[in-house]
């Protein structure tokens, strides 16, 4: 069935039940798992206008938090895995649209299916907040797996 599952995760709670979910699914088909965490790049529109002066440090400061909350979220996954006895991969990287970044990964790293979140919003919502995982459902052909 399935061979290599990719789960993409923010770190967020929602995420963490498609983690297990795919972590579960892993284990129960003898597939082993990438897990991958894409950080926003550094944003000079995210600064406030009293530290522009001090853009380099802002850019580290980023830079830092990204690498260890990335760190600390794909550590978790690879220490769930292990326990679960499913080989794990993670990949850090940053892109400015998520989904990309995901599709991306998937096709590199030889995945046959991706399991991820959704909250699930419908109308309205929706449409003005974006859903990284529709998006990844209408640009992909590769099977996706969403947990709510």
């Amino acid at each position: 069935m399935y061979r290599h599952i990719l789960i993409p995760t923010d770190g967020s709670a929602l995420a963490e039940k498609a983690v297990a979910h795919g972590i579960s699914l892993a284990k129960s088909v003898g597939a082993k798992v990438t897990a991958i965490i894409v950080e926003a790049p550094f944003s000079v529109y995210g600064v406030p206008e009293s530290r522009l002066h001090q853009m380099s440090e802002a850019f580290a400061e980023h830079a830092d938090h990204a690498k260890r909350h990335a760190a600390k979220v794909l550590s978790h996954i690879a220490k769930a895995a292990k326990a679960a006895g499913v080989s794990c991969d993670v990949v850090q990287t940053e892109h400015d649209q998520p989904y990309k970044a995901i599709i991306t990964a998937a096709v590199d790293n030889g995945c046959d299916v991706i399991v991820m979140a959704s909250h699930g919003r419908g109308g309205l919502s929706a449409i003005l907040l974006g859903s990284t995982t529709n998006k990844v459902l209408t640009h992909t052909d590769i099977p996706v797996v969403v947990c709510r």
